[in-house]
């Protein structure tokens, strides 16, 4: 009984040359015997994709399949149809993870290469900075330097995590080419190393100055730059600033976690700014221009008769800028009305002649007790 070529690779009939490649790499990268260790079951379909592949990728051989189900070839010592001869009698134990990635560099190219979990370079981890701003410093935004402890690839190893031999003597495993090769059968295939870990130099135990890590810590300014308008609990993000990555990996991220100082008498509401400002009792009654602060200076308000304790007025954007460089907020001035000093008896005479005049209980429309 033919096999389903077309089903092991879950492809459809009319699948083309470029998907049925895609579906193998897909399928190969899943169950291949080195990500799969000891798994008979895994390198048996791992060997099933390849003899599928084998006959879908190659054009005639496809035709014949389609017209006949043959796969059109015969495998050295009676293997079997469509069994791919590379790969006939192939032990994939023993390899290494570095296998895996060959294989593909050498059966796909190396613009379609599938770096190996541990060996490829890593992204190096984000650093988190607390960050205290000034209010002002928060509304214009500001650039400083900061002291920061990162860790970098280590000098000594170059991130490796081993001393490398300075001498200019090669790697006697390797002559010096930092590869090594292993035949199986017709194939072969190219590794890292294993003595001098792909440097092409001896090496002998573990980096002294980075312990085998390949990373060391280091003190550094590093000049950092927090826009406009930031806020308690912003995050401003500093491109590859952070930790360096594993294996000569790429840096991560500075994250600069703000706290914004309190100010002495402006207060935010999100990209507002409001300030209270106390009035006296003949500004609130008969109305007064008075001067109030705001983030550019002194700015002047008109104060209308009657202007009750709490009541607010609006300076249109004068507040902070918004995020992602939008128009600012606005400014609010909340005025409260202050009494007249009562220790002056000119003062309180006059109170009390107010009292007879206005005559007004203000809490008369309150009543009492519960209904």
């Amino acid at each position: 009984m033919n096999k389903d070529f077309y089903k092991i690779l879950g492809v459809g009939r009319r699948a083309t040359t470029a998907e049925i490649k895609k579906a193998y790499l897909k399928l190969a990268r899943k169950l291949h015997p080195d990500i799969n260790p000891g798994d008979p079951a895994a390198e048996a379909r791992f060997a099933e994709i390849q003899e599928a592949y084998s006959v879908m990728s190659d054009p005639a051989r496809r035709s014949r399949y389609d017209q006949c189900g043959d796969s059109g070839e015969t495998a050295p010592g009676g293997a079997g149809k469509g069994v791919s001869p590379a790969f006939e009698g192939f032990d994939f134990s023993g390899i290494g993870m570095s296998s895996f990635r060959d294989f593909f560099e050498n059966f796909f190219g190396r613009g379609e290469s599938v770096e190996p979990p541990g060996l490829k370079p890593e992204r190096g981890e984000d650093l988190l900075y607390e960050m205290q701003v000034g209010f002002e410093d928060a509304i214009r935004g500001l650039r400083t330097k900061i002291m920061l402890t990162r860790m970098v690839s280590c000098p000594d190893c170059r991130g490796t995590g081993s001393p490398e031999n300075v001498d200019g003597v090669d790697c006697p495993s390797c002559g010096g080419s930092g590869r090594s090769f292993i035949q199986k059968g017709v194939m072969k295939f190219s590794a890292p190393c294993p003595v001098c870990l792909g440097s092409g130099s001896p090496r002998e135990g573990g980096c002294e100055s980075c312990g085998g890590r390949g990373l060391v810590p280091k003190s550094e300014f590093v000049f950092v730059r927090v826009p406009p308008g930031v806020d308690t609990g912003s995050r401003v993000r500093v491109p590859e600033k952070g930790h360096d990555g594993p294996n000569g990996g790429p840096p991560g991220d500075l994250y600069l976690n703000i706290e914004v100082l309190p100010h002495s008498f402006f207060k935010r509401e999100g990209s507002n700014i409001s300030v209270k400002v106390p009035i006296t009792v003949p500004e609130a009654t008969l109305g007064a221009k008075i001067e109030v602060p705001t983030l550019e200076g002194k700015a002047t308000i008109r104060i209308p008769p009657g202007t009750k304790s709490g009541q607010r007025f609006r300076f249109r954007e004068r507040g902070a800028p918004r995020p992602g460089g939008r128009a600012r907020g606005d400014q609010f001035v909340e005025v409260t009305i202050v009494p007249p000093p009562f220790s002056d008896q000119r003062i309180r005479e006059l109170m009390k002649e107010l009292e007879k005049i206005g005559g007004e209980n203000p809490r008369s429309g309150m009543g009492g007790g519960l209904v």
